[in-house]
């Protein structure tokens, strides 16, 4: 079965920068797409970034485009997201699962404990 772990999240003053990392495990890593989504509290979760499995593809949520960057490294089976001159709008739990997901749950691996973002203004 498929089990996500991310971390790297924490709090960051508006304007920092943070690096997420998730890291894949029980499948073959590399032949798929990955994603990263966030929830912020009492929203709905909605997709941020996906990255194709070569990485050579990348689609963001218009939101984070130009401050986002997400990138993987399949040797370690781990998809990064590289957080910039964040802001308070993006303080959330941040998840990754199958891009897919954004468009049909039923094609979402079991979700992880995610990890929080929190930003101060």
């Amino acid at each position: 079965q498929v089990q996500l772990v991310e971390s790297g999240g924490g709090l960051v003053e508006a304007g920092g920068s943070l690096r997420l990392s998730c890291v894949a495990s029980g499948r073959a890593f590399s032949s798929y797409a990955m994603g990263w989504f966030r929830q912020a509290p009492g929203k709905e979760r909605e997709f941020v970034a996906s990255i194709t499995w070569t990485g050579s593809r990348t689609d963001y949520a218009e939101s984070v485009k130009g401050r986002l960057t997400i990138s993987r490294d399949n040797p370690t089976h781990t998809v990064f997201l590289q957080m910039n001159n964040v802001q308070p709008e993006d303080t959330a739990v941040y998840y990754c699962n199958a891009p897919e997901c954004a468009t049909d749950q039923l094609l979402c691996d079991p979700w992880g404990r995610g990890t929080q973002v929190t930003v101060s203004s």
